[in-house]
């Protein structure tokens, strides 16, 4: 029986796509470079710093100046956390209808503590679970299993009794690695992560509310993990 869902954030649960590309864009001002379009900056979102650079400056980690534009743009993203950023729309409701059925959830995120725990306040989720894990939490960051292992082990759960759900190729890695179900949505931003259906997910959603019908379904009864 399905007795936790854990949630990827940037793409997934929140829409924050404005804040960070608003916070490269402003960026890329004091540089003085042209700014790039929000249709351009949105699908690189879930792949952090590495991404909006990517996307931003066409430049990857190995160019002389990725780590002093790193760092700045981290300082301007910090004071623009929420400003545009909210959850998407039907997760509200999604995450009222976990909490009567008396399913536990929590957060499991690439993005940083330092930006993670302000920003899980902001969206006034802090309150309702008591597991939300960083990127910096455990000594590896998704693909690798152990964040979602973690949060497991902080709501009490086995992973065979718990789905990952996430918008990004390396959530469907790190959660079929940890031993849990997967979910795959349409919503989120993808970037790099080619086609949705070759992700290996268990299940693709095109909206919360189907996410929300499945948890439920899940609870009565729910296969091990392939």
């Amino acid at each position: 029986m399905l007795e936790a869902v854990l949630f990827d954030l940037d793409g997934t649960l929140a829409d924050t796509a404005p804040d960070l590309a608003a916070s490269v864009n402003f960026l890329l001002a004091q540089e003085g470079r042209p700014q790039q379009s929000f249709a351009h900056l949105r699908p690189y979102t879930s792949q952090g710093v590495r991404g909006m650079l990517g996307a931003g400056f066409g430049m990857t980690p190995q160019h002389p100046d990725y780590e002093r534009l790193a760092a700045r743009f981290l300082d301007i993203y910090e004071t623009r956390l929420c400003v545009d950023s909210r959850l998407f729309d039907g997760i509200a409701d999604l995450l009222d209808t976990l909490d009567a059925a008396g399913l536990r959830w929590g957060i499991v995120t690439n993005k940083r503590m330092r930006f993670t725990d302000p920003l899980v306040r902001l969206l006034n989720l802090a309150p309702r679970t008591p597991c939300v894990v960083s990127g910096d939490t455990t000594a590896e960051a998704k693909p690798s299993p152990l964040p979602v292992v973690h949060a497991c082990e902080l709501l009490g759960v086995d992973p065979a009794h718990s789905v990952y759900v996430g918008d990004d190729r390396r959530d469907i890695v790190a959660g079929r690695a940890a031993g849990c179900r997967t979910a795959a949505v349409r919503w989120g931003y993808f970037g790099d992560s080619g086609p949705v259906e070759a992700w290996g997910a268990d299940i693709i959603v095109d909206h919360p509310q189907a996410l929300a019908a499945w948890s439920l379904a899940a609870c009565r009864t729910i296969s091990a993990p392939r």
